[in-house]
């Protein structure tokens, strides 16, 4: 669908408005194109009045009747009537501005949150599909654009072509020969606004991808400062911004240049045109065909049409602007997400069991999850093993539908989960991601995520059931401490136990940790999961981990390799097969027993000391 079009199913609503402000517009302009009519009165009635040429057929002849030519009764009259239209021209301006600005704000706003709402619903890795730089350029600079080229633009093209329009017929009925002069430059106009319109876009679709790229730059930059920092590779960073910003540079250089050359040609046709139209009405004056005054009104009108050219051209430059970011708004609102939600549907009626039943899940080709079959009845733990791309988050993140399944299904109750809304669904879960993300904002706010205004004593509660509390009582503010964007500021493990502090307050009958300890030290790890075991003895647990001893207690242990299940069972079974599971326990238990010795001397020292460990 044409991007012009695309965008009129939202601007739409707001029409009405924006035809009401041109029609004040209109009323505004045609004042203005008037008032050098009035002009050429003062100077044919009172400075240079003859009796002979005067003809007193304009459009404010009837101003005559009020007083003779060359009083100051006729003067006076004059000059309220050109005060009374400029005042009402100022006034009809300044409304119309007020509302055509009100109504771009109002549709700028609804077309942000329309992409914030697609941004929300679109699969993860539909998102991901995007560079950030793009994305955040999408979702900011092209809906201004966007904007105003519907609540800016187009006003100011209409206010151009109608100018344009009006003016040629109050010069046609000065003198047709005055018309002549735009018959000639028309074309010349139109050839050289042709070539304009298709430089502006190749210059806009440059403009625009070279801020993406720049926007994309200084975000991962900003993100990875720390690992530029401890890689020592500054230098290379700023020659990679250097180079975004050079191309960004050029592309305004071709903006430039573009503007300069097109900006000379349009200002030659109008200088051209001024010399020309002095020559013709002087000419005219010399034989009586014009008052001086009159002269003067047509010189204004020449001028004022290369003028409204000009705002033409300006707004054809503008509008290919807003099409270039338009095209990327509608690409961006017309993607489908690959999880698609039921018309109608069912409702989560009671505790969740849940049965995988052979599920395969490709992406893009690739098979992340290869028939794999589990059942998982409320209350029950279960312990994920394997190595890195061994589809255990993958796994996990079809419970909650972040990927769909693409053969057999994955039921609740009886009923493919497919069925159900996709937030009741993932209302039923409480997820800890291996990808710890904290707001900026302060920690208490970070672990009530959920639920925004709880009462601090739960928030307290969840910290200490996390091992939080311990080391957020540390800190200069306490609970009121404000972490950088992603956590910054906090260690890995600690931004982990905020993590599921965050996702213990939720306290939904199903816990997902996908690989939530790992920054945790054996003991503290220890401690934690024996606490939510405590605490939440009736709900699912689900663990993801690398490590035995995360998932040592678990009612089944699944150990996968390639996306399959190879081994499966409860801890004792999974050790007396001494398969892979087995010898993986007997590496790490040798790698891990000087650190419990450490453990257990930083726990003797803290109980010397008087510590709350």
């Amino acid at each position: 669908m044409n991007t012009f079009f695309y965008g009129m199913r939202f601007w739409k609503k707001h029409v009405p408005c924006a035809v009401f402000c041109q029609l004040i517009g209109f009323v505004g302009l045609t004042i203005d194109v008037l008032l050098p009519l009035l002009g050429a009165m003062f100077v044919d009635y009172i400075l240079n009045y003859n009796a002979s040429t005067a003809s007193g057929n304009g459009v404010f002849s009837f101003l005559l009747q009020f007083g003779e030519p060359q009083t100051w009764r006729l003067f006076t009259v004059l000059t309220i009537a050109f005060a009374s239209l400029v005042l009402i021209r100022e006034t009809l301006i300044y409304v119309r501005n007020i509302l055509f600005q009100y109504n771009g704000i109002c549709f700028e706003n609804e077309l942000r949150d329309i992409t914030y709402k697609k941004l929300v619903d679109l699969d993860s890795s539909t998102v991901s599909s995007y560079n950030t730089g793009d994305l955040l350029t999408t979702l900011s600079s092209d809906i201004i654009t966007y904007k105003e080229m519907y609540s800016s633009q187009l006003l100011m093209l209409c206010d151009g072509f109608f100018v344009l329009i009006l003016t040629c017929i109050i010069l046609a009925l000065q003198s047709p020969l005055m018309l002549i002069l735009p018959a000639i430059v028309s074309p010349v106009l139109l050839v050289a606004l042709y070539y304009y319109m298709h430089a502006a876009r190749r210059v806009s679709t440059e403009i625009r991808n070279r801020n993406a790229d720049m926007n994309l730059n200084v975000q991962e930059n900003i993100n990875a400062v720390r690992l530029i920092r401890a890689f020592a590779n500054e230098d290379y960073e700023r020659k990679k911004f250097d180079r975004n910003n050079q191309k960004l540079k050029d592309a305004y250089y071709a903006q430039v240049g573009v503007s300069a050359k097109f900006g000379m040609i349009f200002n030659i046709i109008r200088q051209v045109a001024y010399i020309t139209t002095i020559v013709v009405g002087t000419l005219m004056v010399f034989s009586y065909q014009f008052d001086v005054g009159i002269l003067m009104a047509c010189v204004t009108y020449v001028l004022r049409i290369m003028d409204y050219l000009t705002q033409i051209n300006n707004s054809v430059y503008q509008i290919q602007y807003g099409l270039v970011s338009g095209s990327r708004i509608q690409e961006f609102l017309e993607r489908k997400t690959k999880i698609p939600e039921t018309d109608h549907p069912d409702k989560i009626s009671s505790v969740p069991n849940i049965e995988v039943k052979n599920i395969s899940i490709t992406e893009d080709g690739k098979p992340l999850v290869k028939n794999v079959s589990l059942s998982i009845p409320y209350g029950k733990k279960i312990g994920i093993m394997g190595g890195t791309g061994s589809g255990k988050s993958v796994l996990l993140k079809s419970l909650v539908r972040i990927y769909d399944v693409t053969q057999g299904c994955i039921e609740m109750n009886g009923k493919d989960i497919r069925s159900y809304d996709l937030n009741e669904l993932r209302n039923e879960f409480a997820y800890v991601f291996q990808d710890v993300f904290l707001f900026s904002d302060t920690i208490d706010a970070n672990i009530a995520f959920y639920a925004p205004g709880i009462d601090k004593s739960t928030v307290r509660r969840v910290a200490s059931q996390a091992q939080a509390s311990q080391f957020i009582e540390g800190l200069p503010a306490g609970y009121n401490t404000i972490v950088g964007e992603k956590g910054l500021g906090l260690s890995g493990g600690q931004k982990q136990r905020v993590s599921i502090a965050r996702a213990l307050l939720k306290n939904a009958p199903i816990l997902v940790l996908d690989d939530a300890s790992s920054a945790l030290d054996v003991s503290t790890e220890r401690r934690l999961l024996s606490t939510i075991k405590e605490n939440y003895p009736e709900h699912t647990i689900l663990i993801a981990a690398h490590r035995v001893s995360s998932i040592a207690d678990c009612d089944e242990i699944l150990y996968m390799q390639d996306g399959e299940i190879v081994e499966r069972g409860t801890f004792a079974d999974l050790i007396a097969k001494g398969g892979v599971f087995a010898q993986i326990y007997h590496m790490q238990t040798a790698e891990t027993d000087e650190e419990e010795s450490l453990s257990a001397i930083e726990d003797a020292t803290s109980l010397i000391r008087g510590e709350d460990k």
